[in-house]
């Protein structure tokens, strides 16, 4: 199919050039669009606590049961240049402040929408630049004015982390409170919150309320040699390579001539193995933790009483890392300075088994969430709202003011943008009404998700905030009161999606034309068009294939 007449619905197909010539009366100004479009289609559904959920297949051919959209993002493989870009600026949002990717997505979506119809309309780019870059201004000076609530540090953030688990998917009411717990516990006492004190562990079975806290650090793994524990002085080091040979099973030509040269090559691979193994006994090391292990390396830890831990992911590993203070080797040596711990050893919870890092006293520098579910979605459920309560505990330690929740800030600030937009003249008059329109996108989007009719709850919203009621958000059955409701939104998150929607969109509203160098598509030409033909004829030994 010709890439001139593809449609969004083709993502990720390519999209580009932008359409030209006597022909595109009827297609996009701005090459970003379309892409725009396909992915706040796939995205909007999943907007909010009433948002749809999605089976996701992955490229390994996995499918996982989600409503996340910062797994769907990340999962997509794009090939359009500004579909990357909102991607990048989404879930760069999500690593800055844990959520917000879908609000920085369907906000820079509708931004892009506003700034098409306003060149159709005859508004230089470079006028349309400058305004959005002053209307983000406005919007992020006017912030701070509608934070109409600080939380103290004695008061209980039990609403502000629900209202941040419930974001998504509608959170028991069970882990809030312990999140609440439990990031209090990490907390110094100068005020300060490190989020890695905090550590997640979901273990399959049992019951949503046979949750809780386990003292030190508890990791979904298992011990697979002879040795369980480490009863006394652990000293841990962490491995992202497999524990044996670089890579046991990596494809290699070996120049063998006889047999004996088979029986030196196996020797040998068993010597480097022993002097690694035996380097980390030397080192003093009894706990090594691996991604993957090798069964003659398995059999050397046992001969030295090293204690060998398999995780389930690289995650973990780097969690390990920064609680124990030792850095994740790149081989199979002995790091610098081993972590430290009193004891570590395998522990049933329920039906599941964890590893437990444990430290004497009560200055433990970790706890864990322990959360029990009967199915592999669910659990992945609570983990996801269990890290966005702990991110949101974080941005509260850094700023404690709140907004309004449910939308609520969306509209107050839609409104006061267009009235300053009835009031400005030049190209600021349009394109504040046209923010304004972007960010009111964003509780009709809620309303849709939840069911409600839009119309109806978005004209009631407006009513209440032209009356100077801006705590009027978008609830399950219509309009609420979100102090009422307790719904909030930690202004430091609201700020950074602000900006970060408004800076991608202001950089794809300036592109007229995506050029692709030679040879930069994704898709590489095939080296070896016909494999079954060189196997046929391969080239002599000891040449090299051009």
């Amino acid at each position: 199919m010709d890439s001139r007449s593809s449609s969004a619905r083709e993502l990720p197909e390519r999209l580009w050039p932008c359409p030209r010539g006597p022909g595109a009366q009827g297609q996009n100004l701005l090459s970003s669009l379309a892409p725009a479009h396909t992915l706040a289609r796939v995205i909007r559904p999943c907007y909010g606590p009433h948002g749809r959920q999605k089976l996701l297949v992955t490229a390994r051919g996995d499918t996982v049961l989600t409503g996340y959209a910062t797994a769907v993002l990340g999962a997509l493989e794009l090939e359009h240049p500004a579909a990357r870009l909102l991607r990048d600026a989404a879930l760069g949002q999500a690593e800055r402040s844990g959520d917000g990717t879908a609000f920085v997505l369907l906000l820079a979506e509708a931004l892009l929408a506003q700034a098409e119809r306003l060149l159709r309309a005859g508004l230089p780019r470079a006028q349309l630049r400058e305004a959005y870059a002053r209307a983000t201004a406005e919007t992020l000076a006017l912030l701070p004015s509608l934070a109409i609530r600080s939380l103290g540090p004695l008061e209980d953030p039990f609403w502000v982390l629900y209202s941040a688990m419930n974001a998504h998917t509608p959170s028991r009411t069970e882990f809030p409170t312990l999140v609440a717990q439990a990031c209090g516990a990490a907390q110094e006492l100068d005020g300060s919150f490190q989020p890695e004190r905090v550590g997640v562990c979901t273990l399959p079975g049992g019951h949503p309320e046979d949750s809780g806290l386990l003292p030190g650090l508890a990791v979904a793994a298992k011990a697979c040699g002879r040795v369980p524990v480490v009863p006394s002085d652990a000293r841990v080091a962490l491995f992202a390579c497999t524990f044996g040979l670089a890579n046991p099973h990596a494809p290699a030509t070996a120049h063998l001539s006889s047999p004996a040269d088979l029986a030196k090559f196996r020797k040998g691979s068993e010597q480097l193995v022993h002097r690694q193994v035996g380097q980390l006994a030397t080192a003093a090391v009894n706990v090594a933790v691996v991604g993957d292990v090798e069964a003659k390396a398995l059999a050397q830890a046992d001969k030295y009483g090293i204690m060998v831990i398999q995780v389930e992911s690289r995650r973990q590993l780097v969690h390990l890392s920064e609680v124990l203070g030792t850095p994740l080797m790149p081989y199979l040596m002995p790091p610098l300075e081993p972590g430290r711990c009193q004891r570590v050893y395998t522990q049933e919870l329920g039906e599941g088994l964890a590893v437990v890092f444990e430290w004497e006293g009560r200055d433990t520098p970790a706890l864990t969430l322990v959360l029990r579910g009967a199915t592999p979605e669910g659990l992945r459920g609570a983990e996801q709202a269990a890290y966005h309560g702990i991110d949101a505990y974080r941005q509260l330690c850094q700023d404690p003011r709140l907004l309004p929740g449910a939308g609520a800030t969306e509209m107050a600030l839609a409104t006061i943008l267009s009235e300053k937009g009835t009031r400005s003249e030049g190209p600021d008059g349009p394109v504040f009404q046209a923010f304004a329109q972007a960010l009111r996108s964003l509780p009709a989007t809620l309303a849709d998700n939840a069911g409600l009719p839009v119309s109806n709850v978005m004209a009631e919203m407006n009513a209440a905030h032209q009356a100077g009621d801006f705590l009027a958000g978008v609830g399950d059955e219509g309009v609420i009161n979100v102090a009422q409701e307790e719904v909030w939104d930690t202004l430091i998150a609201k700020a950074q999606g602000l900006q970060a929607g408004a800076d991608v969109a202001i950089q794809l509203a300036t592109v007229d034309e995506i050029v692709v160098a030679k040879g930069s598509s994704t898709r590489q030409p095939d080296s070896n068009p016909n494999p079954t033909k060189a196997k046929e004829h391969p080239p002599p030994l000891g040449k090299k294939v051009p």
